[in-house]
């Protein structure tokens, strides 16, 4: 018999996948070009020509027994690590070093190995709704108790006044993820410059340390101008969560880093941490040959027009048809208000025009839908109509 844990997280196994997994099925029915899935944040541009031109450099001028060998240190090779410091540092203002930097296998190892070295059973963790569901998981495995804040529906920026009511003496971290999944929203310097107020406070209420996890795979996905704060800048005990999965098209590489700043409380402590988790986890180091890669396209960037023009051709064709959903100003999301009440039966109607969307309450927020639109340009042009049919059903 499997764990009782895994019984029930394989019971609530994500719906993400399983809709995607259900994508595939329908195109094998009907073709792919006629099956409209909007499930999974899989990146459909390709990655910068600078990163095969890096790999191919690597794989015939570096030491293969050096290049895919195990690293010195659990953290990743030292002068990776120093660029990616370098380059915060010019980009933010900031002043890390090579220790602050550890590399990870991509956002999701690095927040289990921020939270193993965290979290003690019974610890909390508070997370904004709507939120990536793989964070209950993340909690959980370390026997943290997740505690949500209700979602924000006018605009989405966190209830802040819930949230100083939901600290207690119990929590030890807070994620956040701006640009968000799933809204798209990216949150204001005046409401990061608010939250970290209250956390300072409650740090002295309590005599406890809380940290600030920031979690930014979509950190370089934004637009119209909007900028993302650092948060650094705003919270001592800040840590920050990168993956180059979406800023680079390499969701499959597994490869990120986290950032632990001087500043930090117990930062010395908390480095060596995430070492030994990095190692005790199954991790040992993040991929070798991604590490070098990232480090030659540090200044590389994906082109995110066409991620843009996605999310204008989307966004404006579903408000034109009656669907209500706020603009997004990052990542690759647009969250949809179900014109129902439960929204996984408006999802499963949709599946009957072979349109593939994903259930809010998948990310704590029921009522809505997120799509995904980093898919083909044509895709969304040819959903139209079939979301004109949709929207014809419940007569928006």
């Amino acid at each position: 018999m499997i764990s009782k844990k895994m019984e029930n997280m394989v019971a609530n196994s994500s719906a993400i996948r399983a809709m995607f997994e259900e994508g595939n099925r329908l195109a094998k029915i009907y073709g792919s070009e006629n099956v409209f899935d909007f499930s999974l944040g899989n990146p459909n541009v390709p990655a910068p020509n600078a990163v095969k031109y890096a790999i191919k450099e690597l794989l015939d001028e570096e030491d293969p027994v050096v290049l895919h060998g195990y690293t010195n240190s659990n953290a990743g090779y030292e002068d990776v690590r120093i660029a990616i410091a370098d380059s915060l540092n010019e980009r933010f203002g900031t002043h890390f070093c090579s220790k602050n930097i550890t590399m990870t296998v991509g956002a999701a190892g690095g927040l289990n190995v921020i939270l193993k070295s965290l979290i003690n059973p019974g610890d909390e963790v508070i997370a904004f709704a709507p939120y990536f569901g793989e964070y209950r998981s993340y909690t959980d495995n370390y026997d943290g108790v997740l505690v949500e804040v209700s979602p924000n529906t006018t605009d989405f920026q966190p209830k802040l006044d819930e949230f100083e009511q939901k600290i207690s003496p119990k929590t030890k971290a807070i994620i956040v993820n701006t640009p968000n999944n799933p809204t798209g929203v990216v949150y204001s310097e005046e409401t990061i410059q608010k939250m970290a107020a209250i956390l300072e406070k409650k740090q002295k209420e309590y005599g406890t340390d809380i940290y600030l996890i920031s979690d930014e795979p979509y950190r370089e996905l934004a637009y119209d101008g909007v900028e993302v704060p650092y948060l650094t800048k705003y919270y001592a005990n800040t840590i920050v969560g990168y993956s180059y999965s979406k800023s680079l098209s390499l969701p499959g590489e597994r490869i990120g880093y986290l950032v632990i700043p001087d500043e930090a409380s117990d930062s010395e402590k908390l480095i060596g941490a995430v070492n030994v988790a990095t190692r005790i986890l199954g991790f040992v180091n993040a991929p070798t040959l991604q590490q070098k890669v990232v480090k030659a396209c540090l200044n590389e960037k994906t082109d995110i027009s066409y991620y843009d023009r996605n999310r204008e051709t989307l966004y404006n064709g579903l408000k034109n048809l009656g669907f209500d959903c706020i603009k997004p100003e990052g990542a690759f999301y647009l969250f949809v208000k179900s014109p129902i009440a439960d929204e996984k039966e408006f999802c499963n109607e949709a599946k009957k025009y072979n349109i593939l969307i994903v259930p809010g309450s998948s990310f704590a927020c029921p009522g809505y839908v997120r799509m995904a639109y980093c898919v083909s340009y044509e895709t969304i042009v040819n959903s139209l109509p079939k979301f004109a049919e949709l929207a014809k059903q419940y007569n928006l």
